[in-house]
């Protein structure tokens, strides 16, 4: 295939950051080849659950995501990614009812793109997307999340309580880190185990009973800080943020 015209130095858009999530492995090489030829960073996952984890790490700029993926489908991803923040997202789908673009545009896709497509018309819609949005990304960063006495460092991984003006450090595992900013960045809301394993350990083939094992030495660690109220169980549910936030 003939590459498509990069665009010039000069564009906004340039060294962004497209993680291609796509199951099928020749449409994700042609798709980073063309969105790499236009100047794009591009990275990519397999499955659902990959996509997720890879979008907690990466915070890519752009999400191209399949439908139909294993592990995690589509729709369920990209409920995930909005509950996280605002990446851009266009689905990719053989899927071309109305109904199915209504779905995608609700749940808050950017753009909808029906297989088989033109990978250079695919690109052009990502620039359009991304110069759309860049404006607000740069404008609203979030690095810093605050949920009552929990203050959460999702630049540097540092999540530390403030109880009577002392700050108290938290010493948690990676997994432990990412469950505990899942749930800050929604304070008071359930969140169900499904949920949480989705979200934060979606790189395994883990159970839901690990996230209770996770998040009971997490709760030791905040308690031990002086946050006994922060973590609660909901008998039945799951786990939320609590008195604490």
């Amino acid at each position: 295939m003939n590459p498509h015209t990069a665009p010039s130095a000069s564009d906004p858009d340039l060294q962004a950051l497209v993680l291609v999530a796509e199951d099928e492995s020749e449409i994700a090489q042609i798709l980073m080849a063309y969105l790499a030829r236009a100047g794009l960073r591009v990275a990519h996952a397999a499955d659902g659950r990959r996509a997720l984890e890879m979008h907690l790490m990466l915070k890519p700029d752009l999400v191209l995501l399949d439908v139909q993926m294993p592990h995690v489908d589509g729709w369920a991803v990209l409920s995930q990614i909005r509950q996280r923040g605002n990446t851009a997202v266009i689905m990719l789908t053989a899927m071309d009812q109305d109904i199915d673009k209504l779905t995608g545009l609700r749940i808050g896709a950017d753009d909808y793109v029906v297989k088989p497509f033109n990978a250079a018309e695919v690109v052009a819609r990502v620039l359009a997307v991304l110069r759309r949005t860049a404006g607000q990304a740069q404008q609203t960063p979030q690095k810093l999340l605050l949920a009552g006495t929990l203050e959460i460092d999702l630049e540097h991984y540092e999540a530390v309580v403030i109880r009577h003006g002392q700050r108290q450090t938290l010493a948690l595992t990676l997994t432990e880190f990412r469950l505990l900013a899942h749930m800050a960045r929604a304070p008071r809301r359930v969140f169900t185990r499904a949920e949480l394993l989705t979200a934060c350990l979606p790189e395994g083939e883990a159970l839901e009973r690990t996230v209770d094992s996770h998040l009971s030495k997490l709760r030791r660690k905040i308690d031990a800080a002086g946050a006994p109220d922060l973590l609660e169980s909901v008998r039945g549910v799951g786990y939320r943020l609590g008195k604490g936030t």
